[in-house]
């Protein structure tokens, strides 16, 4: 597959391409359903990208919206070839969270904030390995491994020598004080994190349990923003059995102001190295 395709992010950009045809048409998906005998609920698949789109689905959905232009319908047909290719990641095997590999692959940059562990984009092997047995105490070692080597391959957006990803990571100190592993692999995950701070393009900072509430207090999630201008910015909040993909701008908004607020509440980025580096030496005593 080119480097340059990646079927999630073309099936993002169709689905919405799709809509506008059918929002400029002023017909409701319910109305398209009616017109191709399909569920309403496959139009909302197609539409947010989170279902495979066919060249046969984008003739007849061009059909019923009437589009008489030919390259825009051979234009959006191979952008329904391209987002049926596979990702690197489809290599591993079934992964759950494909549909987010796939945008982390594409984005620009990344906003994230973290209660409970060291951000996957920030984890040495170890620690990974050890977060994930912990996490599925039930997976055999085949899938632990195959999910540390997924997790491996996408810290290469991190660490590209070439247009690497823009990573802002907040993370709260209780993600530090959780031992995962032994006291070693504390110490060398804690070290690696304040050696990966120093990367022009990666901000970490820590939000010390001493600042009391916050906004991040329901949880992990993460902002995903795109080069493409016609790409809007993905907020993922990730669930045990489903993840969840907010879109809508105003969706897109709140969690942003939240998360400027974190940063504002959370130590500047001096202070969090220094108060790393003074947990990993606890995990030696």
């Amino acid at each position: 597959m080119p480097s340059n395709v990646n079927p999630t992010v073309r099936r993002r950009r169709l689905g919405q391409e799709l809509r506008r045809l059918r929002e400029l048409k002023g017909m409701t998906a319910e109305e398209v359903a009616e017109r191709l005998l399909v569920s309403q609920s496959k139009i909302s698949r197609l539409e947010n990208g989170r279902r495979s789109i066919s060249q046969r689905d984008v003739r007849d959905l061009c059909g019923v919206y009437e589009v008489e232009d030919h390259r825009i319908v051979d234009s959006l047909m191979q952008m329904a070839k391209d987002s049926r290719q596979q990702g690197w990641w489809h290599a591993f095997g079934d992964i759950p969270y494909s549909v987010y590999i796939g945008l982390e692959t594409d984005a620009e940059s990344l906003r994230v904030y973290e209660p409970q562990m060291v951000p996957g984009l920030l984890q040495t092997r170890a620690y990974a390995e050890a977060l994930i047995s912990g996490a599925l105490p039930e997976a055999p070692p085949t899938d632990i491994e195959k999910r540390v080597n997924v997790r491996s391959r996408r810290q290469d957006r991190v660490n590209a020598p070439e247009n690497p990803l823009r990573l802002w990571a907040v993370i709260d100190e209780s993600a530090l004080r959780r031992r995962v592993g032994d006291n070693q692999v504390m110490i060398d995950q804690l070290e690696h994190l304040v050696e990966q701070s120093h990367l022009p393009h990666v901000t970490v900072q820590v939000l010390p349990f001493d600042m009391g509430a916050h906004p991040g207090i329901n949880g992990q999630y993460a902002i995903l923003e795109f080069p493409d201008a016609a790409d809007s910015s993905v907020v993922y909040i990730e669930g045990v059995t489903s993840d969840l993909y907010l879109e809508k701008a105003h969706d897109v908004q709140r969690y942003s102001v939240m998360y400027e607020h974190l940063r504002a509440q959370a130590l500047n980025v001096e202070q969090t190295r220094e108060f790393i580096s003074k947990i990993a030496k606890s995990y030696t005593s």
